[in-house]
């Protein structure tokens, strides 16, 4: 390292907290060196915030649990087999490994554990150099034998070894340096872009789960469209999202952009700007605004005077949603939200200039129901015309909507639309047993309080009456 980025480094060093300085001095006093190292040492360098501190050493498992023995509120050691020992100190969370100079078989993910006895040989088998950097906790140095600093002064994500080596070890990192360029902004070096697009088959040595994982945190990242780009322009996409590639080639019906794809990075950005401020990213919104189109490469139709169209396609969308977010280990509750929004993302534009009833009104936010706030946003960061005037009567149309939406709710409860008589009301005024009959007359009520509003008890107990002649039920005598 230069003296003049070891000058800066010092001024960038991690945060040291007195329990972290306390232990690093317990390691020095058995002859023993303790280093901050990846991802809290990066985000230093970089002058970001982080929370997760990881700590690397010349000392064996054995050692660091006897140097942490009588000190620690706590320790464990589920993770000893791959020389990593946990603790806890005054409410801090601890994770120590000793040293480690692993091999990889080129067959699955798993290295064989090996123990290193140098820093140096630790740091240049990780996968990126801007994570390749380690802090000498009790020195207060750094070490970076692959120039990371310099690499995270420039913005480019680069492996310590070549890209080849690093990716088959473990292919998993060509997702993780898609998702690094889009938490980070970093650019790809060319030649880790090029072993992208030559080693992306091995993904599929890389389990759904592992996957999924690297997939919601570029997502959720600062950049997520720079990472999906790169995932599709060096083919891991086909491997891992095969429907993202789909939509490179299929035309938006409004002529006014490139393709599916680039319309959908757009509503994808949009969202983003639409999420509240204060909160955490929200994945599902994302996911839902990347994928809302996906059914339109199945769906394209070509029509006359050369137009084309993608009729249904919110409706295949939803089931390709499904099937991929099942395929990729996504929980079901995850799963079932995002194919909801595809399914119900082109609902609005029924809606026309505010024709839509009342009873439409409710129907569009009881089918919604938790989701709604999310497909406000869904909706507004569909529209991506550059037609200025189109955009602002798109907007103010479903400024409209929404503003029907709240008084409504004022006026009647929306967010429980539930029928006007429960079901110990219904079998009590038809003299039904539980079961079917009465789960249809719950349903024939609810409907009917979508249609109409509130009704008061005489019009729901007389408009179940007349349904239940029609369906040959016989309500006893009153």
């Amino acid at each position: 390292m230069s003296r003049s980025l070891q000058q800066n480094a010092v001024v960038e060093q991690p945060a040291i907290t007195p329990v972290v300085a306390e232990l690093a001095a317990r390691f020095a006093a058995e002859g023993k060196r303790l280093y901050l190292v990846g991802g809290s040492v990066r985000d230093a360098v970089l002058g970001r915030p982080t929370n997760d501190f990881d700590f690397t050493t010349d000392a064996r498992p054995a050692e660091i649990q006897g140097i942490l023995s009588g000190w620690s509120d706590a320790q464990w050691d589920t993770g000893i087999a791959f020389g990593t020992v946990g603790a806890s100190k005054h409410g801090e969370i601890i994770e120590i490994t000793t040293f480690r100079a692993d091999v990889y078989d080129g067959v699955t993910r798993n290295p064989e554990v090996t123990f290193g006895d140098n820093i140096d040989g630790d740091l240049v088998r990780r996968d990126f150099t801007v994570n390749a950097m380690a802090f000498d906790v009790a020195a207060r140095e750094f070490v970076d034998p692959t120039g990371g600093l310099q690499a995270a002064r420039d913005g480019v994500l680069d492996t310590p070894a070549t890209p080849q080596e690093s990716f088959g070890d473990d292919p998993l990192r060509m997702l993780r340096a898609a998702r690094f360029v889009s938490q980070l902004g970093f650019t790809p070096a060319p030649r880790v872009v090029e072993a992208m697009r030559s080693m992306a088959g091995e993904l599929t040595r890389i389990t759904p789960e592992r996957v999924q994982v690297e997939l919601s945190k570029l997502l959720c990242g600062a950049h997520p469209r720079r990472g999906i780009e790169l995932m599709v322009e060096t083919g891991l996409a086909d491997v891992v999202l095969p429907e993202l590639t789909a939509m490179k080639l299929e035309i938006d019906e409004h002529h006014q952009h490139k393709d599916v794809f680039d319309h959908s990075l757009v509503v994808l950005e949009q969202a983003i700007d639409l999420e509240d401020v204060d909160h955490s990213p929200d994945l599902v919104l994302r996911i839902a605004a990347l994928l809302h189109d996906i059914g339109k490469p199945a769906t394209r139709k070509f029509e006359s005077g050369g137009g084309v169209s993608f009729h249904h396609h919110e409706v295949v969308g939803a089931k390709m949603v499904r099937k991929r977010l099942r395929a990729l280990r996504y929980s079901k509750e995850i799963t079932e939200d995002v194919a909801k929004l595809v399914y119900l993302h082109l609902r609005f534009h029924g809606y026309g200039n505010g024709e839509w009833t009342d009873s439409a009104v409710r129907r569009y936010v009881t089918d919604a129901g938790d989701l709604l706030t999310r497909l406000h946003k869904l909706v507004r960061a569909d529209c991506t015309t550059r037609n200025k005037r189109k955009a602002n009567l798109l907007r103010r149309t479903y400024d409209s909507l929404e503003e029907r939406i709240a008084r409504i709710a004022a006026e009647e409860d929306l967010a429980r639309v539930r029928p006007d008589l429960d079901g110990n009301e219904i079998m009590k005024l038809l003299g039904l047993p539980p079961g079917r009959e009465v789960g249809a007359a719950w349903k024939f009520l609810k409907e009917l309080r979508l249609d109409r509003g509130p009704l008061d008890r005489d019009e729901a107990e007389a408009a179940l009456l007349d349904w239940a002649r029609e369906q040959g039920i016989t309500p006893p005598a009153r």
